[in-house]
């Protein structure tokens, strides 16, 4: 099975300093068979430190992160893909874990960070909003989609890998985060085979999130009613 690495970045220069010898040391354990970046139209020197690490970078002229995985599933030929941002909110040292899920015949591997032994980077806050967030989308995605008994404590994490044949069932086209939603939605309503592990999510090593908590939420709010109706 060959297996890429999709880096997802806009403006992630200062993230790639610190994360990238740690999502290269994983190359030569056979984690994955290659890199590719997919950058949204950076301008301080992401794309030129990926030619300088002679990593190939996917253009994104459209969309946000659903509209990198679709650039992804379009032109690089894979069998299987794992969604990496390099932020800090995600550990490359779970990336060797991902492989061999997939070669059991996983359609979709979720690096949870909700599940027994996993961390948010909201444990150690007394307010945790985007956390109970999450898990209320997660519930109420269980409780309308799951078809066959199984229950996925990470239903939104983008810290994923997925196969190309799955990918195409699943006929994705949400353009924005909410791509993983519907994701684990459409693979739940079709029960397909979904693992998770837990992972440690970190704290954002530099800059800004992309993803305001409110806009945020309401757009998965839109997504699970639009995949409720898809499925009646």
């Amino acid at each position: 099975m060959k297996i890429t690495l999709c880096i997802l970045t806009l403006n992630e220069r200062p993230c790639l300093e610190v994360m990238f010898p740690r999502i290269a040391a994983q190359a030569s354990g056979a984690a994955f068979d290659d890199i590719v970046a997919i950058d949204g139209g950076s301008t301080d020197g992401t794309v030129e430190f990926f030619k300088d690490h002679d990593v190939a970078v996917l253009a994104q002229t459209g969309g946000g992160r659903g509209g990198a995985m679709l650039l992804a599933l379009e032109k690089i030929e894979a069998d299987a893909f794992v969604f990496f941002s390099p932020d800090g909110n995600e550990d490359a040292d779970d990336l060797p874990k991902f492989r061999p899920l997939l070669d059991e015949g996983a359609d979709l591997v979720i690096a949870s960070r909700m599940m027994t032994g996993a961390h948010n980077e909201e444990d150690n806050h007394v307010l945790k909003w985007r956390k109970w967030a999450n898990n209320a989308f997660t519930i109420l995605a269980n409780a309308f989609f799951r078809g066959d008994g199984s229950y996925v404590t990470d239903t939104i994490n983008g810290y994923r890998a997925f196969t190309k044949s799955a990918a195409a069932a699943l006929d994705l086209d949400a353009l924005d985060y909410t791509i993983e939603y519907q994701m684990t939605i459409r693979a739940l309503g079709r029960r397909m085979k979904i693992v998770e592990f837990a992972t440690f999510e970190g704290e954002r090593i530099a800059g800004e999130t992309g993803a305001p908590s409110i806009p945020t939420g309401l757009k998965f709010m839109k997504c699970l009613w639009s995949e409720w109706k898809r499925n009646r």
